[in-house]
């Protein structure tokens, strides 16, 4: 990984730019944070938090954000959540996007068209679901979605599983990181895919809330709290599944 943004040299020596990265670093696996999240979770004072977190906005790292509220929403203004800007997920993440994106545009365009590209994009999460079937298999009914959290951490996803806020009855998955989000971004079919595959993976439909080639902060989708209560085996007609494929829902 290379690091984020630039510093001079006296930065170095006292450990600033290593801090910083801390703080990009955590808004990374955790998703678009308060400052109040950051300095607890990085054991910093809030005023040497909003210090580097203002470097990083300088350096088009990070944004602010107001908070998404799901459910009821309390009195006062939401508090300001800062996210990672493209260039500040590309600061972790060298990819191949061009090179991917290119190949896509190809196929769509040679070899059968959007459908060529949707049959590549349910192939290739299919691979994964082979990785991930027997860790969520093993898991209790109610640890289901939390085993899928981590097998989809192990590749690079940082996901975190946690119950849905407000009424709803059921668990959000959230994927932090998306290793692909700027092909996503034009192919909104890899979105659709793995939607499809979480839903077989858990035995029963999910809906995708938000994801990060949007433009959301983080991938997030919603589980009921039925999931894992059915069997987890991959079905050979996969189910349905309520999806956004990388939009908003309305």
């Amino acid at each position: 990984m290379k690091y984020v943004g630039e510093a001079p040299q006296e930065e170095l020596a006292t450990g600033e730019r290593s801090t910083r990265n801390r703080v990009a670093r955590s808004i990374l696996d955790h998703g678009p944070s308060t400052v109040a999240d950051l300095a607890k979770r990085l054991g910093l004072t809030q005023a040497a938090v909003r210090r580097h977190l203002d470097a990083l906005v300088a350096d088009n790292v990070v944004q602010p954000r107001d908070q998404r509220v799901y459910g009821a929403r309390t009195r006062g203004r939401p508090a300001k959540v800062f996210a990672l800007t493209d260039c500040g997920r590309d600061a972790f993440d060298q990819s191949y996007d061009k090179l991917a994106a290119d190949a896509l545009r190809w196929i769509a365009k040679n070899a059968g068209g959007e459908a060529a590209v949707a049959a590549f994009a349910q192939a290739r999460t299919a691979a994964q679901a082979e990785a991930y079937r027997a860790a969520i298999e093993e898991a209790e009914p109610d640890r289901r979605t939390e085993a899928l959290a981590k097998a989809l951490t192990a590749d690079g996803y940082a996901a975190t599983a946690r119950s849905a806020p407000g009424q709803q009855q059921g668990e959000q998955l959230c994927q932090h990181h998306c290793p692909v989000a700027h092909v996503a971004e034009q192919f909104p079919q890899l979105c659709e895919a793995e939607t499809e595959i979480f839903s077989r993976l858990l035995g029963t439909h999910v809906q995708r809330l938000a994801t990060i080639a949007h433009g959301d902060g983080v991938c997030t989708t919603f589980i009921p709290r039925s999931a894992g209560q059915a069997a987890s085996t991959i079905p050979e007609t996969p189910n349905t599944s309520a999806s956004t494929a990388g939009r908003n829902p309305e």
